[in-house]
């Protein structure tokens, strides 16, 4: 059965589940003896059901299992419910590996994000390699899944749009204005970038200055000095009194 069908999907290791536990997005917890006793004081109380290593290794999506695994709750929620008076979006668009996804997530929640959107032929938030690479910011911050990327757009009417572009014509780093306001920052895939359409309707393309000799940063990188970029921007006062 799909997850989409369940409404439900797995959550792998102490850190992830401790997160689902502490925001409720919990329906059943396995986990073997030895898994037990190792979070004891995480499990304390919690509802377990026993299986032994192999019924966990069965669950499992990990070459090296960790014997507890939580069945939760999706927890994306509608768009416009997501981004409802969001002043730092990340949108992410045309990502395929999951664990770029879940760490770009993970960058978005450090950040200081309001919501993360993923948009178009993206990755499932689900996906068992994404929630891990997220280590449990899956559930700290709105989710939402758009399969048409206008509308996603459209959603975030009144927000700055910057796609994030290797060969954009701003420099992140020489050009505080465009950081000055509420902004949704819209990533694409390592192969392809961000998809055609939406970079047509970005108010920049902004790239992130390389200084030494690497041909590029990798997805998650980027985003990470993208999102810290605007995080501090919205939080300073002399980025916005040099905007005056």
């Amino acid at each position: 059965m799909s997850r989409e069908r369940a409404g439900r999907f797995l959550v792998e290791g102490a850190q992830a589940v401790s997160e689902a536990i502490r925001y409720g997005r919990v329906h059943e917890i396995f986990a073997t003896q030895a898994a037990l006793d190792r979070n004891a004081a995480l499990l304390d109380g919690v509802p377990v059901t026993l299986v032994d290593d192999r019924a966990a290794d069965g669950l499992s999506d990990t070459v090296t299992p960790q014997g507890l695994i939580a069945v939760c709750d999706l927890v994306d929620v509608p768009l416009t419910e997501a981004v409802r008076g969001a002043r730092l979006v990340a949108v992410l668009a045309g990502i395929a590996e999951p664990g770029n996804a879940g760490t770009v997530l993970r960058a978005a929640d450090a950040a200081g994000a309001d919501a993360v959107v993923f948009a178009g032929d993206t990755v499932d938030p689900h996906n068992p390699k994404a929630v891990r690479a997220s280590t449990g910011s899956l559930f700290h911050l709105p989710v939402a899944r758009e399969r048409d990327p206008a509308t996603v757009l459209d959603a975030l009417a009144g927000l700055t749009l910057l796609a994030a572009d290797g060969h954009g014509e701003v420099d992140l780093h020489a050009s505080p204005e465009v950081l000055a306001g509420p902004t949704a920052w819209i990533f694409g895939g390592e192969a392809h970038g961000v998809p055609e359409v939406l970079l047509a309707r970005a108010d920049h393309r902004v790239r992130v200055p390389l200084y030494g000799r690497a041909e590029s940063l990798n997805l998650a990188t980027a985003a990470a000095v993208c999102l810290y970029a605007s995080a501090h921007a919205l939080r300073s006062p002399t980025v916005h009194e040099g905007t005056r």
